[in-house]
């Protein structure tokens, strides 16, 4: 990615703050499928959704929902380990989609879902264009390496030598 799409990202993704309204309609469809229940399904996921706020920043995401029970995370680039993009069927009828990002200890869940975004390919491209530069800049410098690392690169290279030269020799 060159530095001109990364500046294009970065404006995008940090201007989102809230979820797309169609993210209510999804919810109030979510609702109804659930008739016996809807009074009681649908109060949650409205105040969810007038709740629900993103923050990126130069060092990571935040996101926080809730009236009664408010719920605030913030997960740092440095952390994040991988990104899962997705969309059901009503997500992809209104044109949203979901972004998780999952951490080294994350279950099978996630442990940040950003829902209800429309360009959530974008922020899932930012996101990986930020992890990697967070992870290039604390690895770059070959002289912050430590010794044992050096050492355990050199046994590296060392058996995979031996391992070359006695394959050579079975022939």
């Amino acid at each position: 990615m060159d530095d001109a799409t990364f500046q294009r990202l970065d404006q995008e993704v940090r201007a989102l703050q809230r979820p797309d309204p169609a993210l209510l309609t999804y919810y109030i469809l979510m609702a109804c499928l659930a008739l016996p229940a809807l009074p009681f399904a649908i109060l949650p996921l409205y105040f969810r959704y007038h709740t629900l706020h993103f923050r990126f920043d130069a060092e990571g995401v935040s996101m926080g929902h809730g009236i009664l029970f408010r719920r605030e995370m913030h997960l740092t680039y440095a952390r994040m380990q991988d990104i899962h993009l997705s969309q059901n069927l009503l997500e992809r009828w209104l044109g949203i989609g979901s972004v998780t990002l999952q951490t080294a200890g994350a279950g099978e869940g996630g442990d940040m879902k950003i829902e209800g975004i429309r360009n959530f390919e974008a922020v899932r491209d930012y996101l990986y264009a930020r992890m990697r530069g967070v992870r290039e800049k604390t690895l770059a410098p070959s002289e912050t390496r430590s010794t044992e690392e050096q050492l355990l690169t050199e046994i590296r290279d060392s058996l995979r030598a031996a391992a070359t030269a006695l394959e050579e020799e079975s022939r």
